[in-house]
């Protein structure tokens, strides 16, 4: 039996890049945008995400697109619904629909942060502005359509490319002769590849009984072990870096008060991963670990940091 396309949305992201390589192994792979040559699918246009899942008849559709501007979405808060609410409800439906099974990534901005312990998929959602509100009511549509589907959160996502803290860090730690890091914000920086590599092996668990992927159906949090703060985070990239690229002398702690932003972000939003590997045997690797292996990507030969002794990939 031919094995069903996979359609994934969000080409130009960090999450979707990686996507491409880990998935296409899995099946043809169809990639939705909205540039020339691709299949054509905009998360503002319901018309065009329905044309795109009739036209490729997927097994699996994969929703990497989002609308991620957190302080952008407090003054744009259609735009963000649309992309974040509606979309995936419209992914949803046609999912429900066709029979597909439908892999949707959430945040763990629907929480408020005020839990003194890493929260679960069983704690009420509690968004604190726009962004959350809108992934929230995106995983919501999902559920109400009756769709096969896996809701992966996740936090705190960086990579080798695009518009992430640790990529943000470097620069600063080049430009400037310090830097000051809020350190009253708590999560678990998350690799886009982890994440890719572990969508990838939830995938694989269902190739020959899809069914049992399907009674799976849920709500996963999908983040790397261990927590620390921004500035843990800020630290352990310029440690890495070689020293004679750093022009930052100092990193010094600072409060969220000091660091104003439009939208509140959570004080503590460490995410417990012990569903995800009770139903599916998946673990990722402490952060720390992560970042090690991640770094070692850029760095030229002779200039890597060492290895983390928790090193590789999600487990299983």
């Amino acid at each position: 039996m031919a094995t069903p396309p996979i359609l994934l949305l969000g080409a130009s992201g960090q999450v979707a890049f990686e996507l491409q390589r880990t998935l296409s192994p899995l099946g043809p792979l169809h990639v939705a945008g909205r540039a020339a040559g691709s299949v054509r699918a905009d998360l503002a246009d319901p018309g065009s995400l329905r044309d795109a899942v009739r036209a490729v008849r997927p097994g699996w559709i994969v929703n990497a697109a989002a609308y991620t501007a957190v302080d952008d979405a407090e003054d744009d808060p259609a735009t963000a619904h649309a992309v974040n609410a509606t979309a995936p409800g419209v992914l949803a439906e046609e999912a429900a629909a066709s029979g597909a099974l439908l892999v949707h990534y959430s945040t763990d901005y629907v929480f408020d942060g005020t839990a003194e312990r890493p929260y679960t998929e069983a704690d009420p959602p509690s968004p604190l502005g726009v962004y959350g509100e809108s992934k929230l009511a995106g995983e919501r549509a999902i559920q109400q359509a009756g769709a096969a589907h896996l809701i992966l959160r996740t936090a705190w996502v960086y990579g080798n490319r695009g518009r992430n803290f640790l990529n943000t860090i470097q620069r600063l730690a080049r430009e400037r002769s310090a830097l000051q890091i809020v350190d009253d914000q708590h999560g678990a920086p998350t690799w886009s590849r982890h994440i890719a590599e572990a969508t990838a092996q939830l995938l694989a668990q269902g190739r020959g009984d899809p069914e049992a992927l399907h009674a799976r159906s849920g709500v996963y949090h999908l983040t790397s072990a261990g927590q620390g703060t921004w500035y843990d985070f800020a630290r352990a990239v310029v440690a890495a870096m070689p020293p004679a690229d750093v022009s930052a002398q100092a990193i010094h702690p600072i409060g969220s008060e000091q660091f104003p932003t439009r939208a509140r972000r959570p004080g503590y939003s460490v995410l417990a991963n012990d569903r995800l590997q009770e139903a599916f045997g998946l673990q990722l690797p402490h952060w720390e670990a992560a970042l090690a292996q991640c770094l070692a990507e850029r760095c030229p030969a002779g200039a890597a940091p060492a290895p983390h002794p928790e090193a590789g990939g999600p487990s299983a």
